[in-house]
């Protein structure tokens, strides 16, 4: 038997339970009715193959690839991302705003899992989501989730360096979730961390790359009073607010905290 605490995994009962539940290909439910079910000699191997993977810092959404997000099932693999709650707190953010300003046009930068785009898809009736990425495979994720969650006739998935392959068109709002890391934090990040790929956690030597080049193009492809909102690591809130009043095009530039208290999103207004 493996015992998962003292192998520095957290959260092990919950974790030992979701790949049971992934094995037997059963909800939660079921294996609180049938909690004594004897397992087949193969659900058995298999179960103890995932619980040594884990083990190995492998996370466990890469071994059931599946990961619930603004209350729908997203597949994923190593080639994205991981969603994260906190990235709700963006989604929940860009709805709001969309509500009020009536919003239907959207674009998604640095898609990765499509889990934003998707979630905006289905919780904004009648929009149309542009979602980017420059990883073919992570957009061949996000593609699977549109169809798992039944939008994919609202998304239009474009393989680009950011702005780089997009048509002038001008959208009510730009959201994208960068990679924020600076490059040699990676390294001593969570070794469950440094599985997922690091061209979506890769910031540049300051993590700022990727907000640089989307403040200053983001003008040209949003329409006048859209806005820009942008998911932040929890030390960037002034970095970031900075280079937005430098390129002197946004007002009303504001920042909310995640679940945690700590500075997690921003959002600008062009005026």
């Amino acid at each position: 038997m493996i015992d998962l605490k003292n192998n520095g995994i957290s959260e092990p009962n919950l974790k030992s339970r979701l790949l049971m539940q992934y094995i037997l290909d059963k909800p939660r439910q079921y294996l609180i009715v049938y909690d004594n079910q004897q397992l087949t000699l193969r659900q058995e191997v298999d179960y103890f193959k995932a619980i040594k993977k884990l083990t190995k810092g492998i996370p466990i959404q890469h071994i059931t690839h599946s990961q619930e997000f603004m209350k729908m099932n997203f597949y994923v693999n190593n080639d994205v991302l991981i969603p994260r709650p906190d990235t709700e707190i963006l989604v929940e953010e860009v709805i709001k705003i969309a509500k009020k300003i009536n919003a239907k046009k959207i674009l998604d930068l640095c898609t990765g899992s499509g889990a934003i785009a998707i979630s905006l898809a289905k919780y904004i009736e009648n929009s149309k989501i542009t979602a980017v990425d420059i990883s073919k495979k992570a957009l061949n994720v996000a593609k699977t989730n549109a169809k798992k969650n039944d939008v994919e006739n609202q998304i239009t998935f474009v393989e680009s360096n950011l702005f780089q392959n997009l048509a002038k068109e001008k959208y009510d709002i730009i959201v994208s979730n960068p990679p924020y890391i600076k490059k040699e934090i990676i390294k001593t990040l969570d070794n469950e961390v440094q599985k997922e790929p690091e061209i979506a956690l890769d910031g540049g030597y300051d993590g700022l790359d990727f907000y640089r080049k989307i403040i200053h193009n983001s003008d040209e492809y949003l329409k006048f009073g859209g806005y820009l909102c942008l998911e932040i690591g929890y030390d960037q809130k002034q970095d970031v607010i900075e280079l937005i009043e430098n390129e002197k095009k946004y007002v009303d530039t504001y920042c909310k905290k995640d679940l945690y208290d700590n500075d997690r999103i921003i959002v600008a207004k062009l005026s």
